[in-house]
């Protein structure tokens, strides 16, 4: 149920996108427990002026055009042990695919109840038992 959403600089190449697309959704897999055929994913290129970051760096971090931003949406209740082995299973699945570094691997999670999805058709799911 996660939906990943990927941004990357307009000049990304195709192979280049399509391993960090597997790379999160093998992370999801391996490192969360999502299920085999559960990737949902929207990536979007953008043009520079459109990827903004602190050109000074950030918490000792320094940033640059390569940067690609991930927000993943999934349901809570996964464990700070859980979130952090995800974060360097795609900081470090990134880096050995692709050669981008990893400080320009920028990740965001969003959790939110099982009810809040809908899969099509209207309907809820995951609603909760009755």
């Amino acid at each position: 149920m996660p939906l990943a959403r990927i941004d990357v600089a307009a000049d990304t190449c195709e192979e280049t996108v399509a391993a960090i697309s597997d790379v999160v959704y093998e992370a999801m897999m391996q490192t969360a427990n999502v299920p085999e055929h559960d990737k949902f994913q929207i990536i979007n290129r953008h043009r520079k002026d459109e990827l903004v970051y602190p050109s000074a760096g950030y918490l000792g971090l320094t940033y640059t055009p390569g940067i690609v931003f991930i927000q993943v949406t999934w349901n809570a209740g996964r464990t700070v042990e859980v979130k952090k082995a995800f974060y360097r299973a795609i900081a470090e699945g990134i880096h050995a695919r692709t050669g981008l570094r990893k400080e320009d691997v920028w990740i965001s999670l969003v959790d939110v109840k099982r009810e809040d999805w809908s899969f099509g058709n209207g309907e809820m799911q995951y609603a909760p038992a009755e």
